[in-house]
């Protein structure tokens, strides 16, 4: 059965990519930004209105103040000593994304779950739209169900699919 065929790449059809370097100087100067705990100027990276587009959990958030009052705060409030590890990052003309983890410590509420003092690893990925030189979109995944794994909460009650990888159930079949 052949699928549908959307049409795709919309988004990034037209890049410019006279502007890939002008991109990454502005990436790398922001992550730097964050893994110095930077809030009340980390502007200088964002336009004012920018959209912050998370998975579930992390919500959607638009413009500076909404990105640093409901994600750079309560995330540092809960791991506030986190280094971001970017493992690959990639441009493109003005779009650039990344993957990697944040290492860090609970040490604050998170999703309902107070201070644990455990090491966590937080997954994630990153994909930017960067014009005249600042970050205007971004969207976000971060593995907000394997940090809860961590903490002893599964929000898959058992019924993860890791239990197929394990041997442990029969994955059911098309």
């Amino acid at each position: 059965m052949a699928g549908a065929r959307p049409q795709q790449a919309l988004l990034s059809r037209d890049t410019d990519l006279s502007r890939t370097e002008s991109t990454r100087a502005v990436i790398e100067g922001m992550v730097d930004g964050l893994n110095d705990h930077r809030i009340a100027d980390i502007g200088e990276f964002f336009s004012e209105g920018f959209g912050w587009h998370g998975n579930q959990g992390c919500g959607n958030k638009t413009g500076l103040r909404e990105f640093q009052d409901n994600w750079q705060k309560p995330f540092q409030a809960a791991f506030g000593d986190k280094v971001c590890i970017d493992e690959a990052r990639l441009y493109m003309g003005e779009w650039a994304a990344a993957f990697g983890r944040q290492e860090a410590t609970h040490h604050g509420p998170f999703m309902g779950i107070a201070a644990t003092g455990k090491r966590v690893t937080i997954r994630y990925m990153d994909f930017w739209k960067v014009v005249d030189g600042k970050i205007v979109d971004n969207w976000v995944m971060v593995d907000f169900p394997h940090v809860l794994a961590q903490l002893g909460r599964d929000v898959f009650n058992d019924e993860g699919w890791e239990a197929f990888d394990r041997g442990e159930k029969i994955p059911p079949a098309p």
